[in-house]
């Protein structure tokens, strides 16, 4: 199971004066991904960061580099965070007017698409989007900040989101990210999550990102 599992690693927590030093650890300590919250002060109510981030973060890794837009209108910034180099592009299913053309210049793109729900958001809004999809991202906090406790309520939603990713496209990724630790990291994977996005659990370890990094794939095993 620990195999099948990828670790994505959420640059949201780690320290952005050394910023591109931190994204190479991860790298070195066996991170599958690294994942980028933009956030813009509207759609969640917090401002972190953009494009030129994104586009700094490029050259420092070969991991793929996957960016969360809680911005409003994400369609407007598609390009741009896609010629920075994003290779996945995750849009949230709440306030987006037009969710199938969104997906579909993503994919125009050439980059994987995929969609996110918050945690109060029920999965069968899903349905009729997943055959598109390359990913799922189920929030297992609310989002616009870090270093919050994961919502065991949300358990039953990644559970019922597996069942149809089985049933309607097997292949979708099924990602969880928010309160990502060596304890509810098993419970996620319990229930069908096959990436987990580690932010605080990953950057802020005291004993360093490597160590962090081997603890959570031990306690998937």
């Amino acid at each position: 199971m620990s195999a099948q599992v990828k670790l994505a690693a959420s640059i949201l927590a780690a320290d952005f004066a050394r910023l591109g030093e931190q994204v190479a650890e991860a790298e070195q300590a066996g991170a599958d991904r690294i994942h980028a919250d933009v956030m813009d002060g509207h759609f969640v109510p917090n401002i972190s960061l953009g494009v030129p981030v994104v586009r700094s973060l490029r050259p420092v890794t070969k991991l793929p580099l996957e960016t969360h837009l809680m911005i409003t209108d994400p369609a407007l910034f598609l390009d741009a965070f896609a010629e920075a180099g994003s290779d996945t592009l995750l849009v949230h299913w709440e306030g987006n007017c037009n969710l199938h053309r969104t997906v579909q210049h993503i994919k125009s793109l050439g980059k994987r698409a995929g969609v996110v729900i918050n945690p109060a958001t029920p999965a069968n809004v899903l349905e009729e989007i997943l055959p598109d999809l390359d990913q799922v991202l189920v929030m297992t906090v609310n989002p616009g900040f870090g270093h919050q406790p994961f919502l065991n309520t949300t358990l039953a939603k990644i559970r019922r989101v597996r069942q149809m990713i089985d049933e309607l496209q097997p292949l979708c990724e099924l990602e969880v990210d928010g309160g990502i630790d060596v304890e509810t990291a098993p419970l996620a994977v319990a229930a069908g999550a096959n990436v987990l996005v580690a932010g605080t659990s990953v950057f802020a370890d005291p004993a360093g990102v490597s160590t962090a990094i081997r603890r959570l794939r031990a306690s998937i095993l």
